[in-house]
């Protein structure tokens, strides 16, 4: 069981872990170094080289990360619970489309995604607990208020 000030704190590390894993999917050409490491990563983890990305596939690696950077700025800047409640359902559902595409393609590197984001959607799942007109020991939930 977490305070609200501990769980704001929370909310703020993981946007700031965003920030930094996002950062270089939110323009083509950062993403296109990106891919190069991500497929020489994933080589060395024992899967094959990721395929060769287009203009499309640019084009919504952009998207998404332009997306991820904004979300995570608001967080960072206003860490309320209710953007943990809401960006651990995000993190569950970026979750499951990486296993499944884990199941389609056996790619490793995807591990060293669905780990983290599991991680983090976990910890912003955890229970609040406010100090402030509640029992003691009494949860408070801040869901999405």
């Amino acid at each position: 069981m977490l305070s609200v000030s501990a769980f704001r704190r929370l909310v703020r590390a993981s946007a700031i872990y965003d920030v930094l894993m996002t950062a270089p999917f939110t323009t083509p050409w950062t993403f296109l170094l990106l891919r190069e490491h991500l497929s020489a990563l994933n080589v060395g983890l024992g899967g094959v080289p990721l395929p060769v990305f287009g203009p499309f596939h640019l084009l919504i690696s952009s998207l998404f990360g332009s997306v991820v950077m904004v979300w995570s700025v608001l967080r960072m800047l206003n860490p309320q619970p209710r953007f943990g409640r809401y960006d651990a359902a995000a993190r569950y559902l970026f979750s499951t489309w990486m296993a499944w595409a884990l199941l389609v393609t056996g790619q490793p590197v995807l591990w060293l995604f669905i780990v983290p984001e599991l991680a983090w959607g976990l910890a912003q799942s955890l229970t609040l607990h406010s100090g402030v007109g509640a029992r003691e020991g009494a949860p408070h939930e801040s869901l999405l208020r």
